[in-house]
Formats: structure tokens, sequence, C-alpha cells
């Protein structure tokens, strides 16, 4: 046991290593010409300007938070101490977005360059980028959480099921840390990446007729600092949250199997330190797959991202085989309150082999949701090109069809999620479910990695085409945004799905830390709690979606100004509407030098100034809102522990389904956009940008940004962080619950005891 043990830290410290060794690499690069290292600093410049100020916000809400929990902390079931681990959360969870986005911001120009030469030599520079995030995630998830776990052992001790309990409440404080930076982070960055990316599209394409990325649209680098606030820091801390949440909740459930007739070489400790080791190993599978991602000059990147993905999935699940057989008992039976008992006195079987099925269903359920995901908003697909068709007669019908997908995009997902669950509780119980979440996110590393490769991409086209470089550089770079475009939609559906596993094995573990063994919906506060809990994320998409548009009509009254007032823009739009699709080159000298004067003469700074304020200023109540409202539920009089617990259910099936309808509804608007973008044919005839129909794509694609970008993903980590705080305020509830469940039964049995002694007819 102590061997595995001290061994766990190696690996995150292996994960960090990774991190050392590729963010040099990408360093080393060359960084193109002058103008693309200007446009890549100011893109670099306002995405840390942005994180400082928000770390800032958030380090008084930590402090705050941390004081609370240290004070109030129960010293017979928890600590003092679960402040310190909230902290550590907390930094733990900004760190890996701060890392994520210093190397994005380096590679996504290196990228840029390496596209002017290669197809392959891009596609390298972009998911290296995006491995550093993927990796930085998994090292620093898996060296917080086993270093922890040897601290506090060697505090509170680990040899009875007592102290093994308050270690790992302790440790839940991580979990929680990391939750809460996370659903600010996520949230501020949809915020600050929709409301630039709807001023750039709306006035931008739709009035002013020009590219978002252009040089002279003023809401451009705020644009390209949002992809990299929200989908690589934001993505970043989203699913470290995740990681860190579905292995702690499988260490909680495993903490119960510590009775005896449980024989292990671990010291009882193995159902507990087993998501950590699965984690670990994960890191080193992930680090092989990386290996496997490669695409010839022609090729198709998507097909070289899959098979990095699959490799990975595959050795993981080979190498899960034998992680589980060598530490957990052959089988061993355990009376679990939550489980129906399949023997009245020795309760369930439990076997090493179920829980090695019900890890590989988890891995493999990430994968299908992923496919249908790509389904649903790959270009070309049958869901996308029904909206491309519907393009045709407006933004209406396109918006309409839009809906439609996202709608019945729910159905497949759901369903994968609901065979997950009931295949893993019938091999594993809800430690089956927990160690499911783990399985899925076994291999974050290289999931991450494709995922946190999208945004790289997409910035690399923006400083393609505010560079002028040549069509050919913005083509290749446009190949690798389309798939980026898929990869970010796959990694949104894997992220929900995860989160579904997570926040039930969360739940589990708030029902066993609270000692319920039942919650029923029949009961009124129960069904109140319900509904409360089913409300919940349709109030938060609304405060998230109104955030959005406030900061969205502040920018495009910016850039509507500039467009009117600054002279030199002025002129340059009015050349650009004579000539149309005319190349600069073939202007009149006296245009074309009018034209580049222009160059330089946009405010962008104004329009970074308005994101950064309007995300700061409402990320706060949403995220308030997931802190608060468990612990208003849990103890205002006439709710309770089982409220809560209703509470966490609702919130958990509504948040799952709004997240994959909203996130699949706006990944099908993107790529309907983008598919004009490259041209598409409706009813024979040939529509291309700027076309009436292209117009009608890029309404709906605005709708969906928020959709897709904000409120959706935010979602994910709205359910968990519930559980957790509700995970962290069980054992308060715990005592007062359990006092009077344990009373009653010992009186009633003496009861008993004494009429049958008396009457020996009554014991037949």
């Amino acid at each position: 046991m102590q061997n595995l043990l001290y061994s766990l830290p190696v690996f995150g410290l292996l994960g960090l290593l990774y991190v050392i060794w590729k963010s040099n690499w990408v360093a080393r690069q060359d960084a193109g010409t002058d103008k693309m290292k200007k446009i890549a600093g100011h893109i670099a410049e306002g995405a840390m300007a942005f994180l400082k100020a928000e770390y800032k916000v958030l380090a008084i809400f930590v402090v705050c938070v941390a004081t609370l929990l240290a004070v109030t902390a129960n010293s017979e079931t928890s600590s003092p101490l679960v402040g310190l681990s909230f902290v550590l959360g907390a930094f733990s969870s900004a760190l890996a977005g701060f890392i994520g986005m210093r190397v994005a911001t380096k590679a996504n120009v290196r990228t840029t360059n390496a596209a002017r030469t290669s197809l392959a030599r891009a596609l390298e520079m972009a998911f290296t980028g995006g491995s550093v995030m993927g990796m930085g995630v998994v090292g620093i998830g898996v060296l917080g959480l086993s270093t922890l776990f040897i601290i506090y052992s060697q505090i509170f001790g680990v040899d009875t099921q007592a102290g093994l309990n308050q270690v790992i409440t302790v440790i839940t404080g991580f979990s929680f840390g990391a939750s809460s930076i996370a659903l600010f982070a996520r949230v501020g960055g949809g915020i600050y990446t929709k409301a630039a990316d709807v001023g750039a599209d709306l006035v931008g394409k739709v009035e002013a007729g020009i590219p978002e990325d252009h040089p002279l649209n003023p809401a451009t680098i705020a644009d390209n600092v949002g992809d990299n606030v929200g989908d690589v820091a934001g993505m970043g801390a989203d699913l470290f949250e995740s990681y860190v949440g579905s292995i702690v909740g499988t260490m909680v459930l495993g903490a119960a199997f510590m009775v005896p007739g449980f024989s292990d070489n671990f010291e009882g400790l193995s159902a507990v330190l087993l998501p950590l080791a699965l984690a670990g190993v994960g890191i080193v599978m992930s680090f092989l797959g990386t290996f496997f991602v490669k695409v010839k000059e022609g090729g198709d990147p998507q097909k070289a991202l899959n098979t990095g993905e699959i490799v990975s999935s595959l050795i993981m699940i080979v190498a899960s085989w034998f992680i589980i057989k060598w530490m957990l008992p052959a089988e061993w039976w355990f009376q679990d309150p939550l489980y129906t008992w399949s023997d009245p006195e020795k309760g369930n079987l439990y076997t090493s082999t179920g829980v090695f099925i019900a890890t590989v269903i988890g891995l493999v359920a990430g994968v299908v949701i992923g496919l249908i995901t790509e389904y649903y908003t790959g270009m070309g697909k049958k869901p996308v090109l029904s909206i491309v068709r519907q393009s045709s007669t407006g933004a209406a019908t396109n918006i309409i069809a839009g809906l439609g997908v996202g709608m019945m995009s729910t159905m497949w997902p759901t369903l994968v999620i609901a065979v997950s669950i009931i295949g893993a509780f019938n091999y594993g119980g809800l430690y089956g479910i927990a160690i499911a979440a783990v399985g899925m996110l076994s291999n974050l590393g290289i999931q991450l990695a494709v995922d946190a490769y999208g945004p790289i991409s997409d910035n690399a086209g923006g400083i393609a085409e505010m560079s002028e470089l040549p069509k050919e550089v913005r083509s290749r770079t446009d190949k690798l945004d389309a798939v980026g475009n898929t990869t970010a939609a796959i990694g949104k559906g894997f992220a929900i799905a995860s989160a579904a596993l997570t926040a039930l094995a969360l739940f589990g573990a708030f029902m066993t830390t609270a000692k319920i063994s039942t919650i029923d919906v029949s009961k009124a506060h129960v069904m109140a709690g319900l509904f409360i809990g089913g409300m919940l994320p349709f109030v938060f998409s609304a405060l998230a979606m109104g955030a959005v548009g406030r900061a969205a009509m502040a920018m495009i009254e910016e850039v509507r100004r500039q467009f009117s007032t600054i002279p030199a823009l002025k002129a340059a739009l009015d050349l650009m509407r004579k000539h149309g699709d005319k190349p600069v080159e073939e202007w009149s000298a006296e245009d074309q030098k009018t034209f580049h004067d222009a160059d330089g003469s946009a405010e962008y700074g104004k329009c970074v100034e308005i994101s950064t304020k309007a995300a700061l200023r409402e990320m706060v109540v949403p995220g308030l809102m997931a802190v608060v409202v468990p612990v208003v539920i849990a103890f205002m009089p006439g709710f309770g522990v089982e409220s809560l617990g209703g509470m966490l259910a609702g919130v958990t099936v509504s948040g799952v389904l709004m997240a994959i309808f909203q996130s699949n509804a706006g990944g099908a608007w993107d790529n309907t956009k983008k598919s004009f973008e490259e041209g598409v044919e409706i009813n024979g005839k040939m529509y291309y940008k700027k076309s009436e129909p292209h117009k009608a794509a890029v309404v709906g694609d605005t709708v969906g940004d928020p959709f897709k970008d904000t409120s959706g993903p935010s979602l994910n980590i709205l359910l968990k962080l519930m559980s957790v705080v509700a995970l962290i305020i069980a054992p308060l509830l715990a005592p007062k619950e359990a006092a009077s469940a344990k009373k009653e039964p010992k009186a009633k049995m003496e009861v008993v005891s004494k009429v049958s002694s008396d009457i020996p007819g009554m014991v037949k």
C-alpha cells in the first residue's frame, strides 16, 4: 500500500514534465512575420489581462469560502484543513487554465506560420499546444489529490473507517475549490468570448460585409482573446473539475468497503486508491496516444485525431484489466444500504471483473457519445444539411431547424447514459457508476488535447486573415478549424456525459455520507426539491444568455461607433463595398493606399475592455447561485436533507438534457455557417459567403454561440458543483438524521423482545 501510495504523485509529475517539455518546444518554433507576431501579442496580452482581472475577483471569493469552511468544520467528521483543501483545489484549477492559455496563445501564431508551408506541420503545432493543456490538467489533478491523501493520512490515520472517512471528507474540499473556479471560469469566459463573437459577426459580417477576423473589424482581437479564455481556460477548468470530482466521488464510495471480509494487499484501501491508480496510468496512455496523431499533406485531420484517441482508449482498457485485477479482491460481500440485497445476511456480491466491466462501460460510453455528437454537429452530416436547406428561406427557418436538431440530439446520448448507468450499477453498484466516470475520464489527457486543438486552430485562421496571408494559408487553417469545430462539439458532449456520471457518483457519495438510504419522491418536501432542482438549469441558462445579450449590445454599439466615426475605417469600408470580391491587389494605387492606411486604426482595446468588464460583472450571480442554493435547501425549515437529495436529482436530469440540447444546437448552427463559407448546393443552385442563406446562417450561428459556449457547457459544472456542495455539508446533516434513524428501531426491537419472552406464540 505504501509503495503504491508514494508512486502516485510520480505519475502527476510525469504529466507536468511533459508540459514543460512541449511548452519549450512550442516556444522555440518560428512565430512568422512581424505583423503576425504583433497580432498574436495583442491576443496574448488581452487573454492574460482578463485572467489577471478574473483571478483578482475570484481570490476574494476563495478566501471567504475557505474561511467559512474552516470555521464551520465538524471536528469529528471533518477538519479546518478542509479550507486549505478548498484553496489548493481552486489554485490548481486556476493554474490548469493559466498553463493552457499561456501555451495556446503561443501555439496559435506558430500554427499559422506552419500552415504557410504544410497542413501536417500546422496540425502538429495545434495538437501539441492542446496536449500541453490536456497533460497539465491530468498532471495537476493526480499530483494534487495523491499528495493531499498522503499528507492527511499521516495526520488523521487511515487504519480505521472513521479516520479514512475524515481524510476523504477533508479532501472533498479540493474538489469543491476546483468546481467553484471552473464555474466562474466557464461562465466568465463564455460571456467574454460570445459578446465579442456576436459583435464581430453581426456588425462585421452582416452589416459591414467583412469577415469577423478582418483587421478592420474592431471586435476581432476580443473575439480571438475570447476563444482562449472561454474554450481553453474555461474548458480546462471544466474538465479538471470533472476529473477531480469523479475520483473523489469514487474514493468516498470505496471507503465504505473497508469492513471485515474485504481482504486485499492494500490494508483495505484498494477501492479508495483504485481511481487514483487508473488516473495515473491514464496519463501514460494519453502520452502514448499523442504519437499516433499524424496526417499527410491533403489528409484528413479528423481521422488523425480520432486515431490518437482510439489507440489511447484501447491500451487503457488493457491496462485497466491488469490494474483492477491486481488491486481488488477477486470477490467480496458487502451490505450496501443503497443497493437491494441479494443475500439478507451477506449483502451483495462484488467482483473485480464486475468493476473492470463498469470501467470499460464508462470509457466506451464516452467514445459513443462523442460519435453521436459528431453526427449531429459535423459538416456534411444529415442534421447540419437539414439546417443548411432551411437557411434558404431565411433566418427564422434556420433557427427553427437548429432548435429541432438540438432537441432531437438529446435522445441517443441520454439513452447511452441511461444504459451505462444501469450496466455499471449491475456490475458494481454505486461504486460501479463512480468507477465508470473515472474510466470515461481516464485518458482525459489526449481527449482534452483534441478539444483544446480547436480554439488554437480558430485563432490561427484569425491571425492568417488579419495578417493578410495568401489564400492557401487560410485554406489550410480553415480545414483545421472545421475539424476543430467538430472536436469542440465532441469535447462538450464528452464533458456532459462525464458530468452526468460524475454527478451521480457524487450523489451516491452524498447519500452515503449523509446516511440516508432512500429518497421517496412521494413525500411533499422531496417532490418540492425535485421541482426546484429541475428549474435551476433554466434560470441559470437565462442568466448566462441575458449576460451575453447585454454584453453583445454594448459590443455592437461600440463597433458601429468606430465604423461611423473613425475616418480611416469608414473610407476603407466604402472601398470594400465599391470593389466587392475584387482582390485588393487589383485596385487602383490610390485605393490601395487608402485601404492600407486604415490598418491599425481600429480601437481593439475598447472592445477588449467591454468584454472584460461584462464578463467579470455578470459571472458573479450564476456562480453564487450554485453554491448558495444547496445550503439554503438543506437548512431551510420544511425542507432538509431529503429535499436536498431531491433537488440534486432534479438539477442533474434537467441540467444534462439542457446542456446536450444547447451544445449540439449551437454546434450544428456553427457548422451550417461554415458550410456556406465552403459553398453548398440547394435545389441545384450554389450558395457561398455573403449570399442571403449565408446571412441567415450567420444569424442562426449568433443565436447558437451563447448556447454552445456559455450556458450549455456551464451547466455541466452547475450540477457537479451543487453535488460537491451537498457532499461538503453532508457531515453536518448526518448526525441529526442518523441519530433519529438508529434510536427508533432499537426501541422497537426491545419491545418486541420483551413481548416475545412473555408470549411464546408471538414469535411465530
